[in-house]
């Protein structure tokens, strides 16, 4: 069912907090770390490449998630499965998260409205097509958590990853590279790009020759922001990639997708306060 309104923008924004529960609340990373992992980047990319396996090569994960440096995800991948497995990494990264979440949202964790909210979110999450859609379709495979909590965040993740499959295309389409991509955002922020937090720590040389680059195909102008035509590339980065993320929510009346959206409102607000979004 399609909905007289575009409706990805605007859930983007309430489920967007509660898919970044693994990377700004700290139980995620320390149930990750208690398995032998040696830092939080081992976490992060053992919590997150978990659902393809362990056989899955630096490259192809690199692939996957496209906005690393070169050689950045093979600094972890496949090393982390020497430490752990998994199946474990799965178990661990879901634990912590709903540990996060207890503590965020306090009494509202056990609210009768966090099952409601949670079932529909899944229906819609596991609703759209897998193809072309590489993590996505890895999570889909994994069982649904039972436990109200943790199966809102699953459906959640579920979400965030089929959009950024979503805007992975977006992003090839208009030829921008995954560091390209980081750059692109930062500037589009104002935000000079070696102060951005996915790239300062680039070799200087690195970041300067990638914006150079930009540079020469018209997207940052002499003074080092963003041209005309650099914006409206951003713009239609982010507009493609709304349009992607809609089918998931195709699966909801409009009666459900507003009792959706009333529902998400104060979980959403109850990361947003905590979260340096």
């Amino acid at each position: 069912m399609s909905h007289p309104e575009p409706v990805a923008r605007r859930m983007y924004d309430l489920v967007e907090p509660i898919g970044l529960v693994p990377y700004f609340a700290d139980e995620s990373d320390e149930a990750l770390m208690a398995l032998g992992l040696r830092n939080p980047w081992d976490a992060y990319f053992a919590g997150r490449a978990a659902p393809l396996g362990r056989d899955v090569p630096a490259d192809v994960v690199h692939a996957i998630f496209y906005n690393f440096a070169p050689g950045e995800v093979a600094r972890h991948v496949p090393r982390v499965w020497d430490l752990t497995t998994p199946e474990a990494a799965l178990a661990a990264r879901e634990r912590g998260c709903v540990a996060g979440m207890r503590r965020i949202l306090g009494d509202l964790a056990d609210d009768p409205a966090v099952t409601r909210v949670g079932d529909l979110l899944l229906k819609a999450a596991t609703s759209a097509p897998v193809e072309g859609r590489p993590l996505y379709a890895a999570l889909r495979a994994l069982p649904v958590p039972q436990e109200p909590v943790a199966r809102l965040w699953h459906a959640a993740t579920l979400l965030r990853e089929h959009r950024g499959d979503g805007h992975t295309v977006a992003l090839l389409t208009e030829g921008i590279g995954g560091t390209e991509a980081h750059v692109l955002h930062a500037l589009s922020i104002d935000l000079p790009a070696e102060k951005f937090g996915r790239v300062w720590h680039l070799p200087a040389a690195q970041l300067t020759a990638v914006i150079d680059g930009m540079r020469a195909r018209g997207l940052v102008g002499t003074d080092g922001w963003l041209t005309a035509a650099g914006r409206a590339t951003k713009e239609r980065v982010e507009a493609t990639t709304d349009r992607l993320a809609e089918a998931p929510y195709d699966a909801l009346s409009p009666e459900e997708l507003g009792c959706l959206i009333a529902g998400l409102a104060p979980i959403s607000a109850a990361f947003r306060a905590v979260f340096p979004l």
